[in-house]
């Protein structure tokens, strides 16, 4: 292709995708294409949670290679998974999963609360990680995973992968070269959780082993909307659409403002409603305010013009996405969709002094470079442990309903004891850290 032909192509593209037509040459001018998946080079792949997310990574990584094994503690979703991996051998145990000779990498599909527990046991059985986010279900665990990490000297990717979009990217590099003047403020939108109950107790579905679904949470009666899809929605396994959706747009933030490896000193929120008593318990409709150690203020609201996958419900009212505000001009980014108050902010190439940042065009094909290169994944664990930690905090100052103060340094809460005992939780035996 003629550069003339190229740049045309390139703008038509840009025009439909929203990034400028220079930033769009670059991208492509850059891109080589997928990762070989050469037969001497097939990659023995295990998928361990086969629900929806984790089927549709699984079979993002098994592009590389081979699956050679399912593992689900739900018979129903293994049934599903050996339909589409006929040849994988198939697991209820993850520990099994791991004494395997043929599994290179390990796909983390599970639950939130598992996901810890399942990639420590991968990384010391020698295996690389691709991780669903967020990566933990409490502080504690992510400095466990940035341990072993670099103890076992394994790949560890986390799944938010619109660090892997380039509108995110060019909006985190306009932010960090000032392109908008000194950035000040940052307003993020998450969709609303789901506010419903009470549930009713059912029989455990036969197959299922609903003791160690629920592994180191409380144990509790079998209620068919605390499984599956809608677990997201408990705070005993997850935060609600603050860990859900905060794990993607609050980590954008945090890229933004170069604090990834750090993070905020301070969050103050609350809940806007009161969730129904014997339903779900992470909060639906919340507001908070993180502040950094450079003063940069980051609100952080529910909007319910977004379904729970992001789907749009209202067009007419704030859609779900992050807004970066500088001294001389704002960017706006969400998925599909990157804009700024003035066109010239995106429109000027950067200076070629420009401060560059990860450059990744697909986040699993990232991940298995990084496999073969042994070079630390875009995501890395203590990435997906920092960006985990501010949907942390901002879930325990919404439920608390007041400020927080934090050393994101020490990993610690200020002279809090109360906030402090939300660090860890008790894990229930026989699936705590021993476990593996």
């Amino acid at each position: 292709m003629n550069r003339r032909k190229f740049i045309r192509n390139a703008a038509v593209v840009a025009g439909a995708s929203t990034l400028p037509a220079w930033y769009l040459e670059e991208c492509l001018a850059q891109t080589t294409g997928k990762y070989s998946r050469s037969a001497n080079e097939k990659l023995g792949v295990a998928l361990v949670g086969c629900g929806g997310r984790g089927t549709g990574v699984g079979n993002a990584a098994a592009y590389y290679g081979e699956m050679v094994a399912v593992c689900d503690v739900d018979d129903a979703q293994l049934a599903k998974a050996k339909v589409n991996w006929p040849k994988a051998k198939a697991f209820k145990d993850f520990r099994k999963v791991m004494e395997q000779k043929n599994v290179d990498v390990v796909v983390c599909g599970t639950v939130d609360h598992w996901h810890t527990l399942v990639s420590l046991a991968a990384m010391r059985a020698g295996k690389d990680v691709y991780c669903e986010k967020p990566l933990t279900l409490t502080i504690d665990e992510g400095k466990h995973l940035v341990k072993e990490e670099k103890k076992s000297k394994r790949i560890l990717q986390t799944g938010t992968q619109q660090r892997s979009d380039p509108r995110f990217r060019l909006a985190c590099e306009i932010a960090r070269n000032k392109i908008i003047g000194e950035l000040k403020e940052i307003d993020v939108y998450l969709p609303a959780g789901q506010r419903l109950g009470p549930f009713e107790k059912k029989p455990v579905p036969n197959g299922m082993d609903w003791d160690m679904w629920q592994g180191q949470t409380p144990y509790v009666d079998y209620v068919e909307e605390r499984a599956h899809r809608l677990f997201r929605y408990w705070w005993e396994y997850s935060g609600g659409t603050m860990t859900d959706w905060g794990a993607h747009h609050n980590d954008i933030a945090l890229w933004a403002t170069g604090f990834e490896r750090s993070g905020p000193v301070s969050a103050e929120g609350r809940a806007l409603i009161d969730m129904i008593p014997g339903g779900f318990t992470a909060a639906s409709e919340y507001e908070l305010e993180y502040v950094y150690p450079n003063g940069i203020r980051h609100r952080c609201r529910s909007t319910k013009a977004n379904a729970w996958n992001g789907r749009v419900v209202d067009p007419d009212r704030q859609q779900h996405g992050l807004r970066l505000t500088g001294t001389n001009g704002w960017v706006w980014v969400t998925r599909g969709d990157i804009q700024a108050s003035d066109p010239d902010i995106l429109n000027t190439p950067l200076p070629s002094s420009a401060e560059r940042l990860y450059k990744s065009d697909n986040h699993m094909t990232n991940f298995i470079e990084s496999v073969r290169s042994r070079k630390k994944a875009i995501c890395d664990a203590e990435i997906g442990h920092r960006s985990a930690t501010m949907c942390h905090l901002g879930v325990t100052a919404v439920r608390m309903g007041r400020k927080i103060e934090w050393n994101p340094k020490k990993e610690r809460f200020i002279k809090d004891r109360e906030a402090a005992a939300t660090i860890s939780r008790p894990m229930r035996k026989p699936w705590d850290y021993r476990m593996v």
